[in-house]
């Protein structure tokens, strides 16, 4: 196999695989052997407070809004999410936007 088939492969498959990275998520991930309660959760949203990472470009924002909903009604701390504020570049590099959200009832 020539090496121009190969690179184009290796693209193929990175440019395959870097399309996962575009989704949204609840930035709220659990810290494992955390032994203190309060340090347990590392991220910037709470039950009370969703704040959803997500790129523009690619997540319209009924779908941000549908995952802080979720995230309300999952924790049981509201029946909505009302949007608060939205932040640019304080995520992760493909997906850099912050979306905060409070739960209401």
């Amino acid at each position: 196999m020539s090496s121009h088939k190969i690179i184009n492969i290796i693209l193929l498959v990175c440019v395959l695989a870097s399309c996962s990275q575009f989704r949204p998520f609840v930035d709220r991930r659990r810290e494992a052997g955390a032994r203190n309660i309060a340090n347990l959760y590392v991220g910037k949203s709470t039950p009370q407070k969703p704040a959803i990472c997500y790129n523009s470009l690619y997540t319209p924002y009924k779908d941000v809004k549908k995952m802080a909903d979720d995230v309300c009604i999952k924790e049981k701390t509201g029946t909505h999410a009302v949007p608060i504020k939205q932040t640019i570049f304080t995520c992760r590099i493909l997906v850099p936007n912050h979306f905060y959200f409070e739960c209401k009832k």
